[in-house]
């Protein structure tokens, strides 16, 4: 074994890598430091808005890249830049990326590293850190279940280590044995909160003994350690499939980013970690085993700011983007194309929640590696037994019981598709979604418009008043998704749209909350075709035809709506059954309210904020001259659902409705 001292600070053990690989490790390190400090310039010049330095820790992002095959997937943070310098992206789209340019990999719609390339098999990060370790999750569960034999690797700092993501995502992915590589890189603060003041625990590898993970401590600042015991455990993991916690001690020379200093760091403790430079105690190295010549590190450094230089001239003189609202609107979403499967004559009465089982069959059964995931969802069958069965036809690895971590499940989800596979998560209710809040709405409904990366994520949300369940089983909350753009949201109310409705939503590559209430399951019964059919999104029902009124819906209310309907036969009306919420199927809610000239509409929802609200002000915008009354909105009470039943009646608006629908018509 051959090892060899730079300095007093740090040592190399650098048996069986040849001098080709020590000059990549050198130079993937020195090309990240010479951009930052062309950076620093930049931001004092204006030319960049905002910098975050990842100065003094080149060897983690340098290390794990190299260690990994370049097929394999590495999602980092904003202080890896040698991540993607080592998997070779193109220097001025960087640089593009950072001007908001087009020829960026967010066409200016995100800035820093918040961006990800299949290309390069990198997954960038969001704000919110943590959901990144669920997404590796499901990366990683991809590779297991094709049986691809390789890593994913995902970092985070020590600041995130104390987010619940972190934990739910080493728990599944300790309790899947899923081979990812969770790379904590512990440089001292978060921001400009100590370690100290972040956990109570001598080493974040201790964390992992918690999840019955193995865990390892890694010399962040030494290029050659990173480098040799990844690509060690790497080997390992591909051979033998399971994650693996890897704390790298480091730290951060710099400020959380460079307006916010660092005057709270003792100067002696900076002036220590100054003495371990990862890229100056390895070039001392090199020189001291005469490997490296001072002519050599000229070339060397002559041919990086070559390079930076060129490729900053081409980002420079690219044109700044010109807003065009088709282009923003029409990349919210990934482009679907409805393809209609309708062969089939002979009918079946069903009960609602048959219809949703033997959608998602038979959707199954057309997408043979379509995941469920969900708690209780196997052996058991589900919460509602909607699953029972799945697990004798399609085996454990595709009915997948988890744990209760709503927020990694979706993220893991994320990940399934970011590696190409269909998923489907169901919340036991829709009411724990909540848990799961911050990846559905910042990383599903976001990824499409910020790097063209779909998530092909269908999330069926048991839901709904009615059946005596209180304040956390009963919600109907559609309202917070809606309003979200990059969500498609669908809410049927009757067995055929559901079964139809399920399999068209499974196609679709984009994220789809599908709401099913919980009091239509066995309630309503409908002939529903036997084999797999589908129905578009985004077009309503007109339930019945009448003159005197248009009443808009969805969900149970729906019933309601025919029920007051069929106990007062002289009022003449329409009934639309909307369906999906987004899209919204405005044309045929303007169609109707010019023909009768009065509207009301009935949701479940509480009334503030609700989507009648946004239907009532549309119709008021686009039909404002065919009305003869105002719009009119019945809704629940501005209270949560209660438990008891009589509290419960008198919250939902079943009762009230008849009484406002009366008012509307006399007005």
């Amino acid at each position: 074994m051959k090892t060899t001292k730079a300095s007093i600070y740090m040592t190399y053990t650098i048996k069986n890598l040849d001098t080709e690989t020590l000059f990549a490790l050198y130079k993937n390190m020195l090309k990240p430091r010479l951009i930052e400090e062309k950076m620093f310039i930049l931001l004092r010049q204006g030319k960049i808005s905002k910098w975050f330095s990842g100065i003094g820790q080149e060897a983690i992002a340098v290390g794990v890249t190299m260690a990994l095959q370049d097929d394999e997937y590495i999602l980092p943070m904003h202080r890896n830049l040698g991540v993607f310098t080592t998997r070779k992206i193109p220097l001025y789209r960087l640089f593009a990326q950072w001007q908001g340019k087009a020829s960026g990999f967010t066409k200016g719609r995100d800035r820093s590293f918040h961006f990800g390339t299949q290309q390069y098999r990198i997954v960038g990060m969001i704000s919110h850190l943590g959901p990144q370790l669920g997404v590796a999750d499901g990366i990683a569960l991809a590779s297991k279940l094709k049986n691809k034999n390789q890593v994913t690797a995902v970092f985070t700092g020590e600041g995130g280590t104390s987010e619940g993501d972190f934990h739910e995502a080493l728990n599944v992915a300790s309790v899947w044995q899923l081979p990812v590589l969770f790379c904590i890189e512990n440089n001292g603060y978060g921001l400009s909160t100590p370690t100290r003041e972040q956990y109570n625990c001598k080493d974040i590898a201790d964390k992992g003994l918690g999840y019955g993970m193995e865990s390892h401590i890694i010399d962040g600042n030494n290029i050659v350690e990173v480098f040799t015991k990844v690509s060690k455990i790497a080997e390992s993991v591909r051979s033998k499939p399971r994650p693996v916690l890897l704390e790298f001690k480091t730290f951060r020379m710099r400020g959380h980013e460079e307006a916010s200093g660092i005057k709270y760091v003792p100067q002696g403790l900076l002036d220590a970690w100054a003495m371990k430079d990862p890229v100056m105690n390895f070039q001392a190295f090199l020189k001291d085993e005469n490997l490296l010549n001072e002519n050599q590190e000229v070339l060397i450094k002559e041919a990086i700011v070559h390079e930076i230089n060129e490729h900053l001239e081409v980002a420079f003189n690219e044109e700044d983007i010109i807003p065009d609202e088709t282009i923003e609107l029409n990349n919210v979403f990934k482009e679907f194309e409805y393809q209609e499967f309708n062969n089939n004559l002979e009918l079946k009465e069903m009960r609602f929640i048959d219809a949703i089982s033997e959608g998602l069959k038979q959707s199954m059964e057309q997408h043979d590696d379509l995941v469920i995931m969900g708690q209780d969802i196997a052996e058991y069958g589900g919460a509602f037994k909607i699953t029972d069965g799945f697990l004798e036809q399609f085996g454990k690895d595709r009915i997948r019981n988890t744990p209760i971590c709503e927020s990694a499940i979706v993220e893991t989800a994320m990940g399934l598709s970011i590696a190409g596979i269909k998923s489907v998560v169901e919340m036991q209710f829709a009411d724990f979604v909540s848990s799961g809040f911050n990846p559905v709405v910042n990383y599903l409904a976001k990824s499409h418009y910020r790097w063209s990366q779909n998530a092909d994520v269908v999330i069926r949300m048991p839901c709904g008043g009615g059946v005596a369940a209180g304040p956390f089983h009963s919600q109907t909350n559609e309202a917070w998704f809606t309003k979200t753009p990059g969500l498609k949201v669908v809410y049927p109310a009757f067995p055929y749209d559901a079964k139809g409705l399920l399999a068209t939503a499974i196609n679709d590559p984009n994220p789809v909350l599908f709401f099913e209430h919980k009091g239509l399951y066995r309630s309503i019964r409908q002939d529903v075709p036997t084999d797999y059919y589908t129905l578009p999104l985004g077009k309503a029902s007109l339930l019945k035809e009448g003159h005197e009124v248009t009443i808009i819906s969805f969900g149970a209310p729906i019933h309601w709506a025919l029920e007051t309907l069929e106990n007062n036969p002289d009022i003449s009306a329409d009934v639309v059954d909307l369906r999906t919420l987004q899209p919204l199927d405005t044309e045929t809610i303007f169609n109707s309210v010019k023909k009768t000239g009065r509207a009301i509409i009935l949701q479940e929802d509480s009334l503030f904020g609700g989507i009648s609200s946004d239907i009532s002000a549309l119709i008021m915008e686009h039909c404002f001259e065919y009305l003869d009354a105002p719009v009119k909105r019945v809704a629940s009470m501005e209270t949560p659902i209660p438990f008891a039943k009589q509290l419960e009646d008198q919250y939902l608006p079943k009762n009230r409705f008849e009484v406002a629908l009366k008012e509307l018509l006399t007005y």
